[in-house]
């Protein structure tokens, strides 16, 4: 019999979580509570969490920051996030979707919403993990290396350089950082990108939402600091831009 789902239901109303916890439970899902961002953050250290329901206004660390620390750690970066919120406001919502949570519910939550989210969530990244890696690259046996500025990428070796030091990256990184190479200078959509590292066809939001995490560990990988976007600059709305690194 396969292991029920681990959900973190992150909070800070106690009533609610209570709600959450029940619903939940009685769908056959195990479920860890947390009061804020930071409590929440304890919960992932010690167990496995396969979905997180974030409130966004708590204290502490509210679901904002938790969404970017959960996004910042390689361990937990493919955990579906679902932000659960009084905000109705178009902004805010749109501010959500643009971090790149998996979805964004408000507050009052109909039981038959939360449960149709939490379920197609799981499924959808269950289909990812396991689907196979087959990158749809022009990557060739003896393909040329392509050098952009201090940057260099051999697909013949499949290896890196930055500044002549080799770059540790994983497979997906890789044919992320070759295709935008290839191609740097130009600007390329969510879609277009994901069907490279994922070999998915989808919408721009589905697209944006699981390219963020790959593009955030790409440019920890080449040295940009949190926060910074290095040289794979966001073009807001319309996609990504590989930039010769700074001298």
């Amino acid at each position: 019999m396969p292991k029920p789902a681990s959900i973190l239901v992150v909070d800070d109303q106690p009533e609610l979580v209570q709600g959450y916890d029940m619903t939940l439970t009685a769908d056959g899902f195990r479920v860890l509570t947390a009061m804020d961002g930071l409590e929440a953050l304890e919960v992932l250290e010690s167990h496995t969490v396969d979905l997180i329901l974030a409130d966004i206004a708590m204290p502490r660390m509210n679901g904002y920051q938790l969404y970017e620390r959960v996004r910042e750690n390689p361990r937990w970066v493919a955990i579906p996030f679902v932000f659960l919120t009084a905000r109705a406001l178009d902004s805010d919502i749109r501010y959500g979707k643009e971090l790149g949570a998996d979805d964004y519910l408000t507050k009052p939550i109909e039981v038959e919403d939360l449960l149709a989210a939490v379920n197609g969530k799981l499924r959808r990244a269950r289909q990812l993990a396991q689907a196979p890696f087959q990158p749809t690259t022009d990557q060739t046996v003896g393909a040329r290396a392509v050098t952009v500025g201090k940057l260099q990428v051999d697909p013949g070796q499949h290896r890196a350089w930055l500044d002549g030091e080799q770059l540790k990256l994983s497979a997906r990184e890789f044919t992320l950082l070759e295709f935008l190479s290839r191609r740097a200078g130009q600007v390329l959509s969510p879609q277009e990108l994901i069907s490279v590292t994922h070999g998915l066809d989808t919408d721009y939001v589905e697209a944006g939402s699981l390219l963020r995490p790959l593009i955030r560990s790409l440019r920890r990988a080449l040295g940009s600091p949190v926060g910074d976007m290095g040289c794979v600059e966001n073009i807001r709305g319309v996609g990504y831009r590989l930039n010769p690194p700074d001298d």
